[in-house]
Order: structure tokens, then C-alpha cells, then sequence
């Protein structure tokens, strides 16, 4: 969509793409709408991405809308939350899963929307780990160490009920909400930021048409969030997930959480979430991520070897023809043998001997060697790890 037609604002280039308003797209939402026999009400906007979000008053708690675009199906997402909530002696929050609240369908001017009505949560992981870094601070070990056991819980729980997530990623884990969600709206507002809006508006004064929205309303921020102290996280986002021995053919992957398996081979299974679940406890410890994909598989490759373990012998063939491919032949080759080198300790056991401070730690260590371990058949059990904590959950 040609942006130049609209009267200029910071909003239009710096929130969702107009583009995706279109038949089969997004619903364009407004603050004070109102969905379900006006059951709830839009007050702020959360987010965009696979669908929109809202805050909303319901049963005297504020609750987060997600309305999927309408050539999306959401019904697979419902299914695994209700199929796990069968499974789930004391409710999904209970196993750190995000509460699924209700669900219906509305019809707009793109077409047919399911909406998912979840407990109100607070921002991402990604969001808090990112002020912290660029703050240059860590969370501190409690938090880091509660956190890493509310993951691993969550991922036992799912593997337990016969299904995998499939996308564990700091976009996908948020913290709870429970001292916000039952305040005044200028009191959740005074963390979330009030909501800044500009009218839509084109340059020739011509109608929008019903498919747009008649403003642009800028996601909450939560620049005011200090919660992460008393909060739990919950794992959300389950439109990726899939039954044990139903594995698509395809993996949801951000660049930098590929798995390697699915890189040396064509199979994968629901362990990859157990080398997801390592690669964040890392980000916890250290806010950034052990890998970085620079758009080459084998400089990606390259960051593994030696993190935790060497190559597996059966792949060791495999990288050297990508190796023999590679414009960074030379220096990889170079590299891996300044690594062999070194002593037999690996990268991870020298990082924590450097940057972690104390042995309430340590366990974390372990438990992170164990999950990140090239071979699926050779990481630890999320119930593994868990042991592994030991008495640092305490």
C-alpha cells in the first residue's frame, strides 16, 4: 500500500502495515469497539503480528483480546489449549501455560475473525531483557533461577500430555499480569502508557473505505513495568504446536533458535523444544542469545561446535561438505582448529566461570548442558533438568 496517499505521522510507519488491512487480513479495531454483545471493549492496543490485541474490563479483571486475521485459523491454537486443559489438574496457570478465557468469532470487513480471549499478561521476555541490556544489568539470580523452573515445568507439562510447542522463544514467554489486572484503567494505564493515538486520514480527503482503521493507535510499551521481581512467566502462543508423532513438515523458527537438527537432517520431533528451553535459559543468564544466524548455516553451525559438545560423528561428513561450499572456508577451518586447541572445557563452562557470579548458578549450568546437546536423544528430559535444579528452586 502506497503510504505517500495518507496525511504523514510517525504511527504510519512504525506500527502494523497498512498493506495487511485486506480481505483475509487484519480487523480494523478501534479504541472503544466493542466484541461479543459488547461483553468487551477495547481500551488499549497490547500488539499486532498473527492477530491484534486489545485490554478489556471482564468480570471485574482486564484480559487481552487476540483477533486473528481472517484467513487465519485460530482453531487449532483453541484445540491445543483446550486439549491441554483437559489435561491439567488445576488449570493451565497452574503449569505456567497461559489461560485461555474464551473464544468466539466476529464478523468485520475483511471477513470472519476468531478472537481469543487470555488472562491479561505483562511484556515479553523479549521486552524486559531488552531494557535490561541496554541498561547493561542482569536479572538478578532468584529471578532467573524461578524463571528457568517455570519454563522447564511448562515443557514437562506439554511433553507429559503427548504434544510439543514447537516455538519457545523470548516473543513467546510473557510475565504475568495479577497486580495490574485487577486495577483502575489509570492505574494499569500509569504502566502500560496512555494509549497515544493519530487519526488515519487520506491526503486527497477521500473515504478510508471499511477495511481500515480510522486511527493508529501505538502498542503499549510498558516502559513503567517493574514487576519482574513478584511475577511468574507464562508460555503462550500454541498455533505452532503439534502432537507427538504428528510433526509437520516445516518448523517455526526464529533465525537465531534454529535447531541444528533440522539443519544436518529432515526430522525433527518434540525435543526440539528441549534445545529451545536451553538457548533461553541462556538468555536469561546472559540477555542475549548463544547463537546469532547471520543467513550462512555453517558460520551458524560453527557458534555450536564446542559450546556444549563437538559435532556428532554421523554429521561430521555433512559439515565438511558445507565447509567445502562455504566462502568462509579458510577462517572456519582456522578457527576450529584454534578451538581444538584449547582445553577440553567448553564454551559454556568458560562463560559461566567468567560472567555468572556464585554457585546459585551452577545448577543452571548443568541443566543448560544437558538440553543443548546436538543429538535430540541425548538431551535431558525437561524432568531431568528439573532434578538437575535441585535445591536452587528453593
Amino acid at each position: 500500500m502506497d503510504l505517500s496517499l495518507f496525511c504523514q505521522s510517525n504511527l504510519l510507519y512504525t506500527q502494523e502495515s497498512l498493506s495487511k488491512y485486506k480481505p483475509g487480513g487484519y480487523h480494523p479495531v478501534n479504541l472503544g469497539d466493542t466484541f461479543a454483545n459488547d461483553r468487551y471493549k477495547i481500551h488499549h492496543k497490547l500488539g499486532w503480528g498473527g492477530g491484534g490485541g486489545g485490554a478489556f474490563p471482564h468480570r471485574n479483571q482486564w484480559v487481552s483480546l487476540k483477533i486473528m486475521t481472517a484467513d487465519s485459523s485460530a482453531s487449532r491454537e483453541v484445540q491445543n489449549l483446550k486439549f491441554l486443559e483437559r489435561h491439567s489438574q488445576q488449570g493451565l496457570s497452574s503449569n505456567y501455560v497461559v489461560q485461555l478465557l474464551d473464544a468466539f468469532t466476529h464478523k468485520g470487513p475483511n471477513g470472519v475473525h476468531q478472537c481469543l480471549v487470555f488472562e491479561l499478561l505483562g511484556p515479553s521476555v523479549d521486552k524486559v531483557l531488552s531494557d535490561y541490556r541496554g541498561s547493561q544489568d542482569e536479572l538478578c539470580p532468584g529471578i532467573i533461577v524461578r524463571m528457568s523452573t517455570q519454563i522447564l515445568k511448562a515443557v514437562k507439562f506439554i511433553h507429559s500430555a503427548g504434544m510439543c510447542h514447537g516455538d519457545i522463544s523470548g516473543r513467546n514467554i510473557a510475565f504475568t499480569c495479577t497486580h495490574l489486572s485487577t486495577q483502575t484503567e489509570e492505574q494499569l494505564f500509569d504502566v502500560l502508557g496512555y494509549p497515544e493515538i493519530e487519526p488515519l486520514t487520506r491526503n486527497d480527503g477521500a473515504p478510508l473505505g471499511n477495511g481500515l482503521p480510522t486511527q493508529l493507535v501505538k502498542a503499549a510499551e510498558w516502559d513503567d513495568w517493574i514487576d519482574e521481581d513478584d511475577e511468574d512467566i507464562r508460555l503462550l502462543d500454541f498455533g505452532e504446536s503439534f502432537f507427538q508423532g504428528k510433526e509437520p513438515e516445516k518448523l517455526a523458527q526464529a533465525s537465531s533458535l534454529r535447531v541444528p537438527e533440522t539443519i544436518f537432517t529432515d526430522c525433527f520431533d518434540y525435543r526440539v523444544d528441549l534445545w529451545r528451553t536451553g538457548c533461553m535459559i541462556y538468555y536469561f543468564l546472559f540477555t542475549i542469545w548463544p547463537f546469532w544466524y547471520l543467513g550462512e548455516d555453517e558460520v551458524y553451525i560453527f557458534q555450536m561446535i564446542g559450546f556444549v559438545e563437538r559435532l556428532p560423528a554421523e554429521w561430521e561428513s555433512q559439515w565438511k561438505s558445507m565447509l567445502m561450499k562455504s566462502s568462509h572456508t579458510l577462517e572456519l577451518e582456522e578457527g576450529k582448529q584454534t578451538d581444538r586447541q584449547t582445553d577440553l572445557t567448553s564454551k559454556l563452562e568458560r562463560q559461566f566461570a567468567e560472567l555468572v557470579p556464585g554457585p546459585k548458578l551452577e545448577p543452571l549450568l548443568h541443566a543448560t548442558q544437558g538440553l543443548m546437546r546436538f543429538l535430540p536423544s541425548s538431551r535431558l528430559t525437561a524432568e531431568e533438568a528439573l532434578d538437575l535444579l535441585g535445591n536452587a528452586q528453593e
